[in-house]
């Protein structure tokens, strides 16, 4: 359980962090592709003898590449470029599981193995975690700037294309970061639902920042005490705790929650 602890804890910080920038730029769908795309780099590195993290890194990033040129030299618009390269990258790897006898540690992958993490891929995930945090505190202001306007960030001299390209990057190792806790299947849910739930509570990026780490660190708590108590998969444990965290903001959040907006609308009858 403190291995458990420790890991989904890690991995949910990290996670909420980028889905705000995520949620911003309107990239959620990209951290989808990416998540899937990893799959075939996880498989070869398991018939390797490789770390994951080592496969997953070089599709992860291929595949941003990938869906970056169809876009550029072709007449396909974005969103169907990330639907092409994220399912064809799934379907080989799930091609690839198929044709290996031992499937166990590669299911794991797919739906998330926290509870049996090793102390190398413990040390894999602390490294890949203050990697990310390190350049995330160093270069937050520059990626928010370009978040919210691309063309100022641009004309005081910074590179929207280079600030693109290490945000996707970050995406990236983020997403392998959280492999061993929710498996391929579910990261996307942790590298979105944090960042929605923190930007429906707050109108200021530092703060969003704040409580998407906050709201995440509790739920993969919650959600891995629940897997334990309840004997569940706790992958989904922690995704079905976010997603009750998003649903509480958008009911009862005091300025864009549903019950707020409708008492602002509601006429105040007097006499």
């Amino acid at each position: 359980m403190q291995r458990a602890l420790l890991v989904s804890v890690v991995a949910g910080v990290v996670c909420a962090l980028l889905s705000c920038w995520m949620t911003l730029t309107g990239w959620s769908l990209l951290g989808d592709a990416v998540s899937h795309a990893v799959l075939p780099g996880v498989v070869l590195s398991y018939l390797l003898g490789l770390p994951f993290a080592v496969g997953a890194l070089v599709f992860g990033a291929g595949s941003v590449a990938l869906i970056g040129a169809v876009n550029r030299t072709s007449r396909i618009k974005e969103d169907a470029a990330i639907g092409i390269v994220f399912t064809a990258m799934f379907g080989i790897g799930v091609v690839l599981i198929s044709r290996i006898p031992s499937q166990t540690d590669l299911m794991h992958i797919l739906f998330g193995n926290v509870l049996g993490v090793s102390d190398s891929e413990i040390v894999q995930i602390l490294a890949m975690a203050a990697l990310t945090l390190a350049v995330v505190l160093a270069k937050h202001r520059d990626l928010t700037l370009y978040a919210f306007d691309p063309v100022h960030a641009h004309a005081i001299g910074l590179s929207p294309r280079r600030l693109e390209a290490l945000l996707l990057a970050l995406l990236s190792v983020t997403v392998v970061v959280a492999l061993q806790a929710v498996g391929i299947i579910l990261v996307v849910a942790m590298v979105v639902i944090p960042g929605a739930t923190a930007y429906l509570l707050t109108d200021r990026f530092e703060r969003m920042l704040a409580i998407a780490a906050a709201v995440s660190a509790t739920a993969s708590v919650l959600g891995t005490y629940a897997s334990f108590h309840a004997d569940i998969a706790t992958g989904g444990a922690i995704v079905v705790a976010q997603a009750c965290g998003f649903v509480l903001a958008y009911l009862f959040a005091p300025r864009h929650g549903v019950l707020a907006r409708r008492l602002r609308r509601t006429p105040v009858r007097t006499g």
